[in-house]
């Protein structure tokens, strides 16, 4: 498996080899020592598994968790074709406002590794186009907040041949700077922490 670090400070990108045949193929989209390797600790106790299905255009996001409690996620499309997008959303941090994709398909089964305090967005690219999520905290309905994917002083590649499929809330929400202005985002140095906690490897019995 291969690992690379993405754009925003903490996002990190892998790509498994995948052996096909004439049966089908077979991956492995997590493995626990190349991400070790390539974050420094052990992937987030899973809290929960998320599966979402979506026909082409549509855009989700950019969402993310108040912090704390915060959340990390682990991503990957076991069907169809998407631009995953992570959004520095964390204040103070170096990459602040920064943001980088990853084409996921069912090809290469790429994967991308959010960190705690970021945004997520994605935009289906193939219609029935399936994301898989591993994350580290239950979903709270509250704790849930969302920014505009369309807001143009981040300028996410969002393909304009297609008219994108949104959400009332994600239609409504904020701007990136108005949600700072209203003291919204999460701090970088409580999201690092809290992530720090997430990796620490478990004593053994």
């Amino acid at each position: 498996m291969q690992a690379r670090k993405l754009a925003v400070e903490g996002a990190l990108e892998f790509t498994p080899r995948v052996f096909p045949d004439d049966r089908g193929l077979f991956v492995s989209p997590y493995q626990e020592e190349a991400f070790i390797e390539a974050h420094g600790g052990p992937l987030f106790p899973v809290a929960q598994t998320n599966h979402s299905r979506s026909k082409r255009g549509v855009v989700r996001g950019i969402h993310y968790t108040v912090t704390p409690p915060g959340t990390a996620k682990y991503v990957y499309c076991p069907r169809g074709k998407a631009l995953d997008i992570v959004v520095d959303i964390r204040v103070g941090s170096p990459t602040f406002g920064k943001w980088d994709a990853v084409l996921m398909d069912q090809e290469n089964f790429r994967t991308m590794y959010f960190p705690v305090g970021v945004g997520h967005a994605f935009v289906a690219l193939e219609d029935d186009t399936v994301m898989s999520y591993m994350i580290s905290s239950p979903y709270v309905a509250e704790n849930e907040l969302a920014l505009s994917p369309l807001d143009p002083a981040l300028g996410l590649p969002i393909d304009t041949d297609v008219v994108p499929i949104l959400s009332e809330r994600d239609t409504a929400a904020l701007t990136l700077a108005e949600a700072e202005g209203q003291g919204m985002l999460p701090d970088y140095n409580a999201s690092l922490e809290i992530e720090r906690r997430l990796s620490v490897l478990p004593l053994s019995v």
